[in-house]
């Protein structure tokens, strides 16, 4: 029996008219987007209905409201927090070898084969919201950013692996007023970003554990921390190379080593920026 189409499934779960796939539909050609995200983006779906519609198409089980419920650390430690944050997927429980993970996109087999082999367990996919899982990792995962004492003031996020233009960088800033976390890796960064949201993030492009582009890849996926303006950090200095980092999204580029005149010109910027959105 053949497998049913998302948009046959929302169809007759009376989610959206005929109208509505045929629109969507239309935008989905020459589009890598999937339907269910053209729809919430549409506005007439919720990321809800995608979770349960994907249930149905390839029958995996429907998970949520799992946030409130307690976790063994043995069972949190099968996923460390990069890959929680990057993929948003969630350990539920572990089960005779078996990993029953909650995952917004259950169809990632490059990731459920890489766990299956790391942990040399079998991996179940089961199906949440990425919202849900946000929360989930948020209280699981996440350990609390202590709370600045000025809550007007602007938060600003250093991700870098070399402590000397960390502390270079920070001490401008300070100088400016502005309160400044500090990450030593992408890694880091992500945690901190998913916790705190500041109002700009600035990284290095080259670091261990994660880099600054796959951070800012991971921080585009979350779409709580999108709209963070990130300005990278780096020591190749050729046009090339600014312009594939503006053109993969980054707000803007600064060259290493870092002049504290011109970082503080460019973070100025970023900052008015926010202030017209």
């Amino acid at each position: 029996m053949a497998r049913k189409k998302m948009g046959e499934i929302l169809l007759e779960g009376d989610v959206i008219s005929q109208d509505q796939l045929e629109q969507a539909l239309l935008r989905q050609k020459g589009s890598r987007k999937p339907l269910g995200k053209i729809l919430e983006d549409m506005q007439v779906i919720l990321e809800e209905d995608i979770a349960k519609a994907l249930s149905t198409q390839f029958n995996f089980p429907y998970v949520k409201n799992f946030t409130r419920h307690r976790f063994s650390q043995q069972v949190l430690d099968k996923i460390d927090t990069e890959t929680a944050l990057t993929h948003l997927v969630f350990p539920l429980k572990v089960e005779k070898k078996t990993l029953y993970l909650a995952m917004s996109n259950p169809l990632d087999m490059s990731l459920q084969s890489d766990l299956a082999f790391k942990l040399a367990m079998r991996i179940s996919p089961c199906v949440a919201t990425p919202d849900e899982i946000k929360s989930a990792i948020k209280k699981h995962y996440l350990t609390e950013v202590p709370a600045t004492q000025n809550d007007t003031s602007v938060n600003i996020l250093l991700v870098d692996s070399q402590e000397i233009v960390l502390h270079a960088a920070e001490a401008a800033l300070k100088r400016e007023g502005f309160t400044i976390f500090t990450a030593p890796n992408g890694a880091e960064g992500l945690k901190i970003a998913s916790q705190l949201h500041p109002h700009l993030i600035i990284t290095d492009v080259v670091m261990p554990r994660m880099n600054g582009i796959e951070m800012f890849k991971a921080l585009q996926a979350n779409g709580e921390i999108d709209d963070i303006p990130v300005i990278a950090l780096s020591a190749k200095t050729a046009a090339e190379d600014e312009y594939k980092l503006l053109e993969m999204g980054f707000f803007d580029f600064i060259a290493k080593p870092v002049n504290p005149i011109r970082l503080l010109a460019r973070v100025k910027r970023a900052l008015r920026g926010l202030e017209h959105k």
